[in-house]
């Protein structure tokens, strides 16, 4: 094979069977696909048929690198997990840094298919290119912490000897927002693709740190753009400094922090839960990811108020908006312990936020009495109260059980004004840790996604890194659908490599490092046609599976008007029929349907997906 940054092999781990075997990839298949994202989507339109449901042996489970990780490229670590998921019963994709990703190459394959299901729990361990199927029934029933824990004491590995990604009580019980946890607190956190991997009695993946073992094809270019992209990303933003919470305060300034479950967004104590409070006041030290000159990721012990001396994983800006403002808490370390104990169960942080807050308003106006929620005092702000209550959700007790079905199908089963209050878009995911209403380009893209996350952007608008022309006006209907359409296709390109965004900001140094490593010769615009070709692949698997275009929207709260902020006012839904059109006409999709145009799936060498449009 003549591409650096590979080593052309899938690990197939038959879960039924308890057999492995490696699948050597074409590098046409390579060249087309790039990895992440793009492998991922691939495998998932071939091998699950409509009508498959997300819990079925037969859905699979795809984790996969990109030709960056492990190539030297700063916090190239990165690995990307797609399935069918149970929030929106359609694709879903989720990326987790750490050292996974890396060392997973080091031990010989670019990617890990999981088919089938085990008949009781099992973890797989690989090594050097071998790879063995252990029982795992000794570890069910432990959290995310007390697995890592037990197989590093099980296997006589060292800290970092080993990456180990694993699933908490919350997948195990069929939670259907339940993550991938490892590395001591990373998570790949969207559409329930925990609960997928719970479906399979798979219980962890160990992989053994290695050496390189794979061509870059030119070093010395690869060390230059490398070097420029971290001076890039040193400067682009609050991260390097104070993490991403280090934008806590700005958003809250741009009304885009969501504060008691989009009912205001009045938070006047954000000065005091921010990442300057937090690494000003609390004890810090680094926790850095594979090769990472960033270093963001931190540890934290708590220095004040109820929960002193506590140590955990700094809480990423997510979970900050979703322990602090989303639930009237204005504790920073209460935040820290209820962020600590999400991942510890295997839960993601937003959908845990959403349905918390959307529990504490009906609680407040009478929709639930204490009797209901098992006795639990569901008070604004009340973190000994969501500690337990995330606790019964995760085990699926009492009112825990109709929570873990997630924001939307529990207040749709509740009915009346108690459904009006949820957070939620129609395919049933969830925005990520933010007031969308102040977001219009995210939230636009949370409802549209194929992915069930934000698909086209991530962050601010920042449309100059790809030569697109200044955005104005972040609250006009038209230019936030144009610009969406417009950028869309870099961020899937990013997710196909096998690095951080945090890490990698620049799209043209990103494109050049691919260069370096791989041999290649692309172009900014051929990282958007492969990230595009990702996103229809991804499209055209969702209408195959049910998706409607109906259900391309907000629920009531959603889409609500802010009554009080910076964003007081502004209504999204008022030409929100023509943002939609708009954006599919841009995309080349059908503006009627949604579905892409058959010239559209030529362009992107998509023509084979021509017939199941037809079929559709």
């Amino acid at each position: 094979m003549n591409i650096g940054g590979y080593l052309g092999k899938m690990l197939s781990v038959d879960l039924s069977k308890r057999e492995t075997a490696v699948e050597e990839l074409e590098q046409s298949f390579i060249e087309k696909w790039i990895g992440g994202v793009g492998f991922g989507a691939k495998y998932l339109y071939d091998e699950v048929p409509c009508g498959t449901k997300w819990s079925d042996p037969e859905n699979c489970l795809i984790w996969s690198s990109g030709p960056l990780a492990g190539s030297g490229v700063y916090g190239a670590g990165t690995f990307n997990v797609v399935a069918k998921g149970p929030m929106t019963n359609l694709a879903g994709s989720a990326q987790a840094n750490g050292y996974f990703g890396a060392y997973l190459k080091f031990s010989g394959f670019d990617g890990i298919i999981f088919r089938g299901k085990a008949i009781s729990p099992v973890y797989v361990c690989i090594r050097d290119g071998k790879t063995e199927i252990r029982d795992g029934r000794g570890l069910a029933g432990k959290d995310a912490w007390e697995t890592e824990n037990a197989l590093r004491k099980e296997l006589n590995a060292k800290e970092r000897d080993v990456s180990i990604y694993t699933i908490g009580p919350a997948a195990e019980n069929g939670v259907l927002f339940s993550t991938i946890v490892g590395d001591r607190g990373h998570v790949a956190s969207k559409n329930g693709l925990g609960a997928v991997m719970g479906s399979k009695n798979l219980k962890a993946v160990v992989v053994y740190r290695g050496k390189r073992n794979f061509e870059i094809k030119d070093p010395e270019l690869l060390k230059e753009k490398n070097d420029a992209l971290f001076e890039v990303a040193k400067v682009s933003g609050p991260i390097y400094q104070w993490g991403s919470g280090g934008s806590f305060s700005a958003l809250y300034g741009a009304g885009v922090l969501p504060v008691k479950n989009y009912t205001t967004n009045l938070y006047p104590e954000h000065e005091r839960m921010n990442g300057q409070y937090m690494r000003t006041h609390f004890e810090i030290s680094s926790k850095p990811c594979y090769m990472c000159r960033m270093a963001h990721v931190k540890e934290v012990t708590v220095t004040e108020g109820p929960y002193k001396g506590l140590t955990a994983e700094e809480p990423e800006y997510e979970l900050l908006a979703a322990f602090g403002p989303q639930i009237g808490n204005t504790d920073l370390g209460a935040a820290v312990m209820l962020s600590n104990e999400v991942d510890r169960l295997g839960m993601d942080c937003n959908e845990a936020g959403w349905v918390i807050g959307w529990v504490m308003e009906c609680y407040e106006k009478g929709m639930f009495s204490k009797k209901d929620l098992d006795g639990i005092d569901m008070t604004w702000g009340n973190a000994e109260s969501v500690r337990a209550m995330l606790n019964k959700i995760a085990r699926k007790e009492g009112i825990g059980d109709l929570l873990s079905h997630g924001v939307m199908r529990a207040s749709q089963k509740m009915g009346g004004e108690a459904a009006d209050c949820a957070v939620y878009t129609f395919k049933g995911c969830t925005p990520r840790g933010h007031d969308h209403r102040g977001r219009w380009t995210e939230f636009l893209d949370t409802c549209l996604t194929n992915t069930s996350t934000i698909e086209s952007n991530w962050g601010p608008v920042q449309p100059q890194v790809v030569d697109l022309p200044p955005f104005t006006d972040p609250f006009s209907h038209e230019e936030v659908s144009t610009f969406n359409a417009r950028f869309n296709g870099i961020r899937q390109f990013d997710d196909c490599l096998g690095t951080c965004r945090y890490a990698a900001p620049d799209p043209k140094l990103v494109v050049q490092c691919v260069n370096a490593v791989t041999g290649w010769n692309l172009s900014l615009q051929d990282a958007f046609t492969i990230g595009r070709r990702v996103v229809n692949q991804l499209r055209m698997f969702n209408f195959r599976h049910g998706m409607k275009k109906e259900d391309e929207r907000p629920s009531k709260r959603y889409g609500s008007i802010p009554v009080d902020g910076p964003c007081k006012g502004k209504n999204i839904l008022e030409k929100w029929d023509s943002m939609v059109v708009n954006y599919y006409a841009l995309m080349g999709w059908d503006p009627k349907t949604g579905m892409p145009l058959p010239e559209t799936l030529k362009e992107l060498g998509l023509a084979e997906l021509i017939q199941d449009l037809e079929r559709k």
